[in-house]
């Protein structure tokens, strides 16, 4: 089975040693995106801010793979306060119609670059 790198310029460049996405098989992963705005590089500031900039990155990376929000069969949601659950998942959840992912909460002590949330998805590609 081969797999093929994603890559967009609408979303942020990894600041690692990783990909913003790869496909393989009929799947695709992607990595975990926080509010970085793609344009300026910097986060957002404030929770809500950076929570619809995760999903507006998460949406550039499906898109490149010829995919979107109703392709994600699995999140995972990375909060550095369990408090900002409820703001949060209102923002997530203004994404997905109808039958939502399967998805994971966790809280962490911290996640890079300060973020508050952290998105990653698995997503069926047709």
């Amino acid at each position: 089975m081969t797999r093929q790198i994603i890559h967009t310029d609408s979303a942020p460049a990894a600041v690692g040693p990783y990909s913003q996405a790869v496909s393989t098989g009929s799947f695709l992963f992607t990595a975990g995106q926080i509010g970085l705005d793609p344009a300026t590089g910097k986060l957002r500031e404030g929770l809500e801010a950076q929570a619809k900039q995760v999903m507006a990155n998460l949406q550039a990376v499906l898109q490149a793979a010829s995919a979107d929000f109703q392709n994600v069969v699995k999140t995972t949601i990375f909060l550095a306060d369990m408090a900002d659950f409820a703001a949060v998942n209102a923002i997530y959840g203004s994404h997905f119609t109808g039958s939502p992912p399967a998805r994971s909460t966790v809280a962490v002590s911290a996640l890079p670059l300060g973020a508050l949330v952290e998105i990653e998805v698995i997503a069926l590609l047709a």
